[in-house]
């Protein structure tokens, strides 16, 4: 980016900054006003695209307040890329580090469950494998096979109750969130990207399959991690959720 284009995009950013020296409108007059009419459109159209992407956080702050925090990040932080898509992927880490909202510990998670759900949509389309599959397979051979799950599955691990707070806010009558640490699975059977609650030692069993550790391993990590693990709730969100594209095992790796 050259001089003139950052000068320019931290100007259209940030109202305190003046107009860019030698812009001019249509008539060769200079684009003061019509500049600022710009300026109010970007920043209005980047803090709707912020309203949309991280909804849950928007109403947990409240419009007004929310907008002026958006202000404030989009400065910091500008797109980088034209598609909007990507826009607020440092939001969790600027909603963290934001020290007004310090009180607010649990916002970051919050937020980084809205951007995974978010990159699940867009992630690449896969063909789940079919669940009898898994049955026909020996118990020996399935502990030192590996599971590929779908390029859309997310894993998001918080020390607050982050998929409470999620439902609270987007599913009517849905309980008020406990205090408790929870670990949340993203999948995508279809279209649209589901959270699921992971029973304990769930996040550690997945996150080893997404490592690409066996079957075995992944349940050994678990269990190490919480000793009464259910293997049967966790796998079964997996295949509910279309989730196992592929089974490997060993003898064909």
């Amino acid at each position: 980016m050259t001089p003139n284009q950052t000068l320019f995009r931290t100007a259209l950013l940030d109202a305190s900054h003046p107009v860019p020296a030698g812009l001019s409108d249509g008539r060769n007059h200079p684009a003061g006003r019509r500049f600022s009419v710009y300026r109010n459109n970007v920043a209005h159209s980047l803090t709707e695209a912020l309203h949309t992407g991280f909804p849950v956080i928007a109403k947990l702050l409240g419009p007004q307040s929310f907008d002026g925090i958006a202000g404030l990040y989009l400065r910091a932080h500008p797109p980088g890329s034209p598609l909007m898509m990507h826009f607020g992927q440092e939001f969790p880490d600027f909603l963290t580090g934001f020290e007004p909202l310090k009180h607010l510990g649990f916002l970051g998670d919050v937020a980084r469950l809205e951007l995974a759900l978010r990159a699940s949509y867009h992630a690449a389309d896969s063909v789940a494998i079919d669940p009898a599959q898994l049955q026909t397979v020996p118990t020996d051979a399935l502990m030192r096979a590996l599971l590929v799950l779908a390029p859309s599955v997310r894993l998001i691990r918080s020390d607050w109750p982050v998929f409470d707070i999620w439902r609270y806010n987007t599913e009517s009558g849905a309980p008020k969130p406990q205090a408790m640490a929870q670990d949340v699975l993203i999948t995508r059977p279809e279209f649209d990207p589901a959270p699921h609650l992971l029973p304990a030692g769930g996040a550690a069993w997945i996150e080893a399959l997404l490592h690409r550790h066996d079957f075995e391993t992944a349940h050994d990590l678990a269990l190490q991690s919480h000793s009464g693990f259910d293997l049967a709730a966790a796998l079964g969100l997996l295949i509910s959720g279309g989730a196992i594209t592929k089974l490997i095992l060993k003898d064909t790796q």
